[in-house]
Parts: structure tokens; sequence; C-alpha cells
């Protein structure tokens, strides 16, 4: 129950008193070791059943608890609704009173079900709290089944051979037509389903091709018609708001929007290619993704030696990884430890991915001249604590950033680089004095996401000899050892593998390694250093992946 609000729950358990802090910090990890969300980790606690926990969000969010939906709604009242909407929002209407309509919500924590409804009905809306499954039950009882379409039900109403739109004009009028709404809505749907990162919209000279980024490798969908690839294109554009019109150069926009009662952003940005636009669409899930330190399979030492450097006055953290390695994710984590009332915490984002409630997050824009070092400039001037920047990407956003930590205040940013020691190299090399470096940097965290073996298909195994040397361990360091890999089950759509596991390595800069960096030692060097003084490689980390039973070592050898 209520899997997308395990943060928000868990601060309304100690609000109501049916928690005290010892036990929130035991279900909490519960709830991050089992993947259980935090609301039925306190149910199966037997610390709270079902109606006082509703009561409890009630009380919280200040509106009616429903404990029973009524069964006979009036059809006037049913009828405010149509089903589509319904289904999509998840929500029943209960009261139409004094000019303000009462929903009973799947999720009540969704405040922007109630500004597309009051958009869409021009009617007051006030979401109320029942049972989620009392609701979904509700929907149905009252507006039926959802209407299955099937993506090739779907395809199966296009004509193959048809012409595809040319003119403006055309497409324009092809975009608003009801097959292709649907259309893009099912696929957006099954992206999110199936909890995909990314969706790639790709023209091609003979076909139109659509791809699922899932956990971390493509999927290819049913290809529709050729000739729909400048409507469906189109459609995405009219929903991000972009000029349909231009197709010369690329555009970036973003879609808000509802799907399965639950809120969605999109990032959108498409490139002219060759045979029209390829756009790629990242979902920007923020209740799939739990910005805590504790949901990221760290060790503990890891989570501590975070935790110790943004709480510190003054210094630079550093996150490091590849392109889609997750250190948004970690630094937002990181800035939650902080986001107290006294603590004033700035970001500079490009562009901002998830908004974060406390925080003045910046947008960069670059075509106004609003780049990551105008904005640290003017963040100095706004009396911060934290800063975060999304990436230090040139030598003025360095100085700028080492210039903010000397001068009392904390910032975190990200750079790409292998391991954690090559980034102290790279800020070198972006022409950092060293002395600049060891003065103000306290820590960096190289990290990298692994594709996890399904629980559900996970089969022990004994991997060829060859494959093993590959992994460079000690014969003995492996004896009684199990290896695992998934054979393939419909959980996980037959790949063997489902969900995310990162590994980490942090390297906490200590006087060894400040005198080090001010003599410009080598990235081996500092990597050897670094290891003798406590340091975890990326390898080390993978390896106890491997036996604690989380991934493959065909995934390990690929990204360390």
């Amino acid at each position: 129950m209520l899997e997308d609000h395990s943060d928000v729950m868990r601060d309304i358990a100690l609000e109501a008193g049916l928690v005290d802090q010892t036990q929130s910090d035991e279900l909490w990890e519960s709830h991050a070791t089992t993947g259980k969300s935090f609301a039925d980790s306190l149910i199966d606690a037997g610390l709270a059943d079902r109606p006082t926990l509703l009561q409890a969000i009630a009380d919280h969010l200040q509106v009616q608890y429903y404990s029973a939906i009524p069964a006979d709604l009036a059809d006037e009242l049913t009828r405010t609704l149509k089903p589509a909407q319904a289904h999509k929002y998840m929500v029943v209407p209960v009261a139409d009173e004094a000019g303000k309509l009462t929903l009973v919500a799947k999720d009540a924590f969704n405040s922007s079900a109630i500004n597309e409804l009051t958009f869409i009905l021009k009617r007051d809306i006030e979401l109320a709290v029942a049972d989620p499954d009392m609701v979904e039950s509700a929907v149905i009882r009252v507006y039926g089944e959802a209407s299955a379409t099937s993506m090739e039900d779907l395809l199966g109403e296009f004509e193959e051979g048809a012409a595809a739109a040319t003119t403006d004009e055309d497409v324009v009028a092809a975009a608003s037509l009801a097959p292709i709404i649907r259309f893009v809505d099912l696929v957006l749907q099954e992206a999110v389903k199936a909890k995909a990162s990314d969706i790639h919209f790709e023209p091609f000279e003979d076909q139109f091709r659509i791809r699922y980024r899932i956990d971390g490798s493509l999927y290819e969908m049913a290809p529709p018609p050729k000739n729909l690839a400048s409507a469906v294109i189109a459609r995405v554009k009219v929903l991000s708001a972009l000029n349909i019109a231009e197709r010369r150069i690329p555009q970036d926009g973003r879609i808000k929007t509802t799907i399965g009662g639950r809120a969605i952003d999109l990032r959108v940005s498409t490139l002219p290619t060759q045979f029209g636009e390829s756009v790629v669409l990242r979902i920007l899930d923020k209740t799939v993704v739990n910005l805590s330190l504790d949901a990221l399979s760290m060790q503990e030492d890891i989570k501590e030696g975070i935790r110790a450097m943004v709480s510190r006055p003054n210094g630079i953290f550093i996150v490091t990884g590849p392109t889609g390695s997750g250190k948004t994710t970690t630094l937002y984590s990181a800035l939650r430890e902080v986001n107290t009332e006294d603590v004033k915490i700035l970001t500079a984002e490009d562009p901002v991915e998830y908004e974060v409630e406390g925080i003045m997050q910046v947008p960069i824009n670059h075509q106004v001249g609003l780049t990551f070092a105008a904005a640290l400039r003017s963040f100095l001037r706004q009396d911060p604590d934290t800063i975060m920047v999304g990436e230090i990407r040139d030598l003025e956003t360095a100085q700028i950033a080492v210039q903010a930590s000397l001068t009392g205040h904390v910032v975190l940013s990200t750079l790409h680089t292998n391991d954690a020691p090559g980034a102290v190299t790279r800020l070198i090399d972006m022409g950092l004095e060293p002395f600049l470096i060891s003065a103000s940097l306290e820590g960096i965290l190289a990290q990298r996401l692994l594709r996890r073996i399904c629980k559900v298909c996970r089969t022990a195994y004994e991997p060829d000899k060859e494959v093993i040397n590959m992994l460079d361990v000690d014969a003995l360091e492996i004896t009684n050892k199990k290896f695992y890999f998934g054979k393939g089950c419909a959980e996980c759509s037959r790949s063997g593998y489902r969900g995310r596991q990162g590994l980490f390595e942090l390297m906490t800069i200590t006087d060894s390694l400040r005198t080090m960096i001010s003599q410009r030692a080598p990235t081996l060097v500092l990597k050897q250093k670094a290891i003798e003084v406590g340091m975890r490689p990326l390898r080390e980390d993978g390896i106890r992946c491997i036996f604690d039973g989380h991934t493959t070592i065909e995934e390990v050898l690929k990204y360390t």
C-alpha cells in the first residue's frame, strides 16, 4: 500500500505517534532491504492497522477519511466524471456540496490530479482518503473495466500504406486524431508500467522504431507503420509545448501528466535526423526514485561517509560516473540529509529533474546566458549553506565552486570520470591549481548501476574457470561461495534481471592524499594510496554484490 510515498508515510507515522524514532528507523531499514512499502512494513509489524493509518493520512492532509465508499452513488454524481478520467486519475466522486466536488482517490497525495481535474471539469475539487484497493474496486464497479486496448489492436486501426502527413497543417491535423492520441497515451502507459527510464522514437528510411530503456537495456516494441512517424512525433511535441513547425533544430521540453493515478514528469528532447525527428523522453517518475541514501543499496560505511561530508561546514563533494549511473539520484539523496529548516540549499541543474520541497532549484538556460558559472556567482549573494551544481564542465565553474567552498559553503557536484581518483586528475586537466583542489575537496564517490538478478527466477550455478579468472579474485576468496543468474520468467519479461543495483567507491580525502594532490601525483598513485587508507574499489564492491546474489559476474565485468 502507498508504495510511492514511503518517505512521507514515515513522517506521518511519527507525527501521529504510531511509532517512535527507533521503531521508525527499524521499519525504514526493513523497507529499504525488502522493497516493501513503509506503510506495509508498519502494518506487518502490527504497529497500526489500515484504517488507523489511513485516518492519520487524512489528518495530515486535513481532508475527510471514508472508511467505506457508498454503494449507491447517484447517477448525476458519477456522471461528473467520464470513465476514462476516473481510470486515469483513479478517483470516484462521493459528494457534491457547496459547489465543491469531493473525490476519493487511490493516491490522495497526487496534487497534480486536483490541478488537472479542476481545469478539465471547471469545478472546485477536493481529494478525500480511502483504502486504495477499495477505490480501485469502486472505479471498476461504477465505471466498468478500463478499455483494454492492446498495442496490436490499436496498430490494426492504422492503414499500413497510407501516405504520411507532409505539410504543417496535415501534421497538426494528424496529431489531433483520436487513434494517434490513444497510441501515444498507450506508449507512455506501457513505459511507466514497465518501469522504463527512457522512450525512444526513431524514424528510419523504411521503419519507425519505438524502444524502451528498462534497467539500462533497450527493448523494442511492436513497430507502428512508418507513415505514423510525423503524426506521433507531432503529438509528443504538442504535449511538451514545442514548436511543431520547427524541425531543423533540436528542441527541449517537458510533459507533466498523470498515468494510473500517479504524477509523472517527462523530459523531452528532439533531434533532427536524415529521416525525420528523433525524440527521446526521459521518464522522471519521482515515485519510483526513492530519494534516500538508505534506499541506494550502499554499504553502511559509505552512507555514513557521505552523511559526514555533506554535514560539514564547507568543502566539495563530487559524485562521478558515466551518464545514467544514478549520480543525480545520489546527489538528491545526499541533499535530503541536510534539507532542514535551518539550512538554505540552492541547486543549479540542466535541467531540474526532480522537484524537491524546501530546496531552491535553478534551471540552467544557455540561450539567455544563465550558465552553471553564472548561477554559481549569483548563489554566493543568496546566503546559501549548501550548493549543488549539476556538473562541473569548465574551469570557470570549477574555480567558483572552489571559491564557494573556501568561503564557508558545502558544494556538491558531478564529473564524468571512470573512478574516484580520476576526478582529481580531471580537475587539474581543466586548469584548476592542485593546491586549491587539496584545500577544498572532501570526498569523491564513483558509482555504476548494474542490473539486479530477478528474485523470482534466481538460480545458483557453477561458472566457468575462465570467467572467474577474469574477476581476478583469490581462489580462497570464492571457496564455498554461490554464484547466481536469472533463468528468465514472466516477472522479468524473460530477461533474468529486474531492477538495478548500485556499485560505489568512496574516496575520502585524508591529509596524506591532500599532500599527494598538491604534488600532482598520478591517478594510479592516488588510487593505491586511497585503497591503503580504506577505499574499496568498484570491482571489489561488485564482487561483494555477486557473492550476495544481487548481480551476475557478466554485469560486474561489463561495468568495472
